[in-house]
């Protein structure tokens, strides 16, 4: 059995955007990953968050909005920021050597009528489940990738060439 790797989504506020990824990941792939979030401020999870996901199935009402402070302790294989102020302002995670940026509107900051938000909360929702599934997608692949250096063994356990 393998070790999971450890994934943190990281914003400003760990509100909207971090926490549905959070969701997602747990959700869609919650075997292979420890998920995790956390923000470069302070805010609380959205309710609005949470009930867009709940409209999707996924339930985050369990979880907390936490800073990055509160990381810096762990080692994670993966980190995701989640737009370009996040990316300038993140700390740095020396030991991390994949960290990815997913640009996306914040949810949070749509003007307009409340039903107006909620769409927009639900356009978030559906491009971060996207982004999730193709994360968990190219990792798999990159796992199943034999390491430079490494050989492949055969079906009857003996030892083959590297493909």
């Amino acid at each position: 059995m393998s070790k999971r790797s450890k994934v943190l989504f990281l914003s400003t506020g760990n509100a909207t955007r971090s926490q549905m990824a959070e969701g997602f990941l747990r959700t869609l792939a919650g075997d292979h990953f420890d998920a995790t979030s956390a923000a470069t401020g302070t805010g609380d999870v959205s309710p609005l968050t949470r009930e867009v996901m709940a409209e999707d199935g996924v339930d985050i009402s369990w979880q907390r909005s936490s800073t990055v402070a509160d990381s810096f302790r762990d080692f994670f294989g993966y980190v995701i920021t989640f737009y370009d102020d996040a990316k300038e302002r993140s700390p740095v995670f020396p030991f991390t050597t994949n960290l990815l940026r997913w640009s996306l509107i914040d949810p949070s900051s749509t003007k307009g009528s409340f039903e107006e938000k909620k769409q927009t909360f639900r356009r978030v929702r559906d491009q971060i489940k996207l982004k999730v599934r193709e994360f968990v997608r190219q990792v798999a692949e990159k796992e199943k990738e034999p390491r430079q250096g490494q050989e492949a063994t055969d079906l009857k356990g003996g030892r083959g060439q590297a493909a």
